[in-house]
């Protein structure tokens, strides 16, 4: 296992294109830390930077303590997952994993018990006289973890590995993931532009946005406290809904917000640094937003109904600016119905001020 830190990491390409800008991040001692965000921010460059294949143009990677910049790939103690598989064809699933081991000269005895104690974490043992094209794309995966499992890293990084597999696969490989984590207690570096996999997944969090890290933290801490929009927008699914406002008068814990002619008022933690008249965005999650009257709450619009089972989604329309709007419950009223013209408002405290420059103004 190891610690991870890095100090005002910078990555620039030629042309001076600069992809990562100022990171910092610590990485505790059998973490499962995960970097997400969307495609272009910069998560996967990291990744290929902590572990070698690309140079840091400016900054300090500790690995240990120990600067690593410089140090060869193969000597960082680091082991990568990628989303392609890249398993040789020609040989059966136990050559595969232990390839590394026999090129580094090792002991044909011991290659052969380090596979077979990474065959039995993973549950292939039955599958290691096989070859890649008679395997699941959910065994060649597994195949691909053990082939780093074999060599016994003191940090494991996974560049995107579900991608390729289909939905009901994807939610058992997390499961086994989270297992293999749990047995191994060894660092863990995870990619990934899914959200739900990030929640589900890292203890800890890491935002990643245009070459930086917005935010991190523990995923619910994140959920519930996001620290601007984007970080909300990003996590939660449905996305959480944003609704432009102005601020009004603050009385005590009560506000007032201008949505164009129509003002409500709305219950806060404490003063709000906003001037009256300021731009907002109120942010409220699909599972927050709730049917009231059209006379207390927003005016709006119902577009269409899904029934999911366990849950059903109204998608709606905001009466005054026609913003889109999304609602979560495990049921609604009768009159939520399409074509219906129906009252929102979030429930009380379960909603997020925003101002005009993304900041959120009510995080604790």
């Amino acid at each position: 296992m190891a610690t991870l830190h890095l100090r005002n990491i910078r990555k620039s390409y030629d042309g001076g294109t600069e992809v990562i800008k100022g990171l910092n991040l610590d990485v505790a001692d059998g973490e499962f830390m995960v970097f997400v965000g969307p495609s272009g921010c910069g998560k996967s460059t990291m990744l290929r930077m902590i572990a070698g294949l690309e140079d840091i143009t400016e900054g300090e990677l500790l690995i240990d303590g120990q600067r690593a910049n410089d140090v060869q790939p193969s000597k960082r103690g680091i082991a990568m997952v990628f989303q392609s598989y890249a398993l040789y064809p020609h040989m059966t699933v136990g050559e595969n994993m232990g390839f590394a081991l026999k090129l580094d000269g090792k002991p044909k005895e011991e290659v052969k018990a380090a596979v077979g104690r990474a065959a039995e974490i993973l549950q292939i043992s039955h599958l290691l006289d096989r070859r890649p094209k008679a395997l699941s794309g959910g065994q060649r995966q597994r195949v691909a973890i053990g082939r780093s499992i074999v060599r016994k890293p003191k940090v494991f990084l996974f560049d995107e590995p579900l991608s390729n597999l289909d939905a009901a696969l994807r939610v058992q490989m997390r499961i086994e993931l989270a297992k293999l984590h749990d047995e191994l207690k060894t660092t863990m570096i995870y990619v990934t532009h899914d959200q739900v996999e990030a929640m589900t997944l890292g203890d800890r969090i890491a935002v990643f946005n245009g070459g930086k890290v917005e935010q991190v933290g523990r995923p619910l801490d994140l959920y519930k406290q996001p620290v601007n929009q984007f970080v909300g927008a990003f996590l939660g699914s449905p996305q959480m809904n944003f609704i432009e406002c102005r601020s009004g008068d603050q009385l005590g814990d009560m506000m007032e917000l201008h949505f164009g002619d129509v003002v409500r008022r709305v219950q806060v933690a404490g003063p709000i640094a906003a001037a009256k008249g300021d731009t907002l965005h109120l942010g409220v999650r699909p599972e927050d937003l709730q049917v009231v009257g059209a006379s207390i709450g927003l005016p709006a619009r119902v577009e269409l109904v899904e029934h999911l089972g366990d849950a059903t989604i109204v998608y709606a329309t905001d009466a005054v600016s026609g913003a889109p709007l999304t609602l979560k419950a495990t049921d609604f009223p009768d009159e939520v119905r399409v074509g219906a013209r129906i009252g929102l408002s979030p429930r009380a405290g379960a909603f997020h001020l925003f101002a005009a420059d993304g900041r959120s103004l009510t995080r604790q």
